[in-house]
């Protein structure tokens, strides 16, 4: 992950979008540092604004209380595979109760009392029968439930989902994000989503941040990304979608365009733009990295086509 920047505010779902292998997830859990440090360095800042003043993350020890009283806390992160992130020897009320008792001190009855309330939340059915069992005799959707309540038991500012609805079907991911947006609108909770899923990001965010090889590709709020997209990457990942109409999009059928090649391996990225051996409007002056340009007010694109004196 190179340079990536962005910021969120309270109530703000910010997208980040892309194939496998771009960094989408890498950049989650540097926030956190979730990252094994070394062989990863986190460098630059990391700054929230706490309740009690902005702190840089990059300033606190990986493994110190402080940065554990914020992972879970202030803020809190939905894994990938809710099956392999929920401990299968204890029982699902338990490690709901247990961020809850770590981060704010209530004796263990009372956050048992809580994870049922929890429960019941986010939509589960018989919370307490269901707090009393484990991951296993839960289905897929009920497990991604689970996984929420743990992440919002603490009241985070900000909540980071990566990929909140991989494996799940239509209608239950539909279910998810409807839930998503609910505990946000009552919460008023900050929202980073990972998906590669472009239905995903129009149905539920309000910027957007396409990620290539470790770097923002584009970015700008949902419209503009996807009504008017500026980098080819971007328009790829569109060509790419099986059902036009998840977009809100409507006419006839057309052929679906996939991207030719793969994401290349980080340690042999092409020189100049990291997309320039798998675009089809790759120039001589994509020999060079081109920096994020501003097609108009708030919307980046890292695309030679797009500098103003030579596109």
């Amino acid at each position: 992950v190179d340079g990536v920047s962005f910021a969120l505010r309270r109530g703000m779902t910010m997208g980040l979008v892309g194939e496998s292998g771009c960094g989408k997830s890498v950049t989650a859990l540097s926030i956190l540092r979730l990252v094994p440090e070394p062989p990863a360095r986190v460098s630059g800042r990391v700054t929230l604004h706490a309740a009690d003043g902005p702190v840089d993350l990059t300033d606190l020890k990986r493994n110190g209380r402080a940065i554990r009283r914020i992972r879970g806390g202030e803020i809190a992160m939905i894994f990938q595979e809710p099956m392999t992130s929920l401990n299968p020897v204890h029982t699902i009320g338990d490690q709901i109760a247990e961020s809850i008792m770590l981060h704010r001190g209530t004796t263990r009855a009372e956050a048992r009392e809580q994870a049922v309330a929890l429960l019941d939340t986010v939509g589960i059915d018989r919370p307490r029968d269901r707090a009393a069992g484990y991951a296993h005799q839960l289905s897929g959707g009920m497990r991604q439930r689970a996984l929420i309540a743990v992440a919002i038991s603490c009241d985070p500012a900000l909540l980071i989902a990566d990929e909140p609805t991989t494996a799940l079907d239509v209608t239950i991911q539909a279910q998810i994000l409807e839930l998503l947006q609910l505990l946000q609108r009552e919460r008023t909770m900050a929202i980073v989503m990972i998906t590669h899923d472009l239905g995903v990001i129009s149905a539920v965010c309000d910027h957007v941040a396409v990620m290539y090889l470790g770097k923002i590709a584009e970015y700008g709020t949902t419209g503009d990304v996807l009504e008017d997209p500026r980098h080819p990457y971007t328009r790829g990942l569109l060509r790419s979608i099986p059902v036009w109409q998840a977009l809100g999009k409507r006419g006839g059928r057309r052929r679906i365009q996939p991207i030719p090649g793969v994401v290349p391996d980080p340690y042999e990225a092409p020189a100049g733009c990291p997309f320039r051996e798998r675009c089809a409007e790759a120039w001589e002056r994509c020999s060079e990295l081109p920096p994020l340009f501003e097609p108009h007010p708030g919307h980046l694109a890292r695309c030679w086509l797009e500098d103003p004196i030579d596109g």
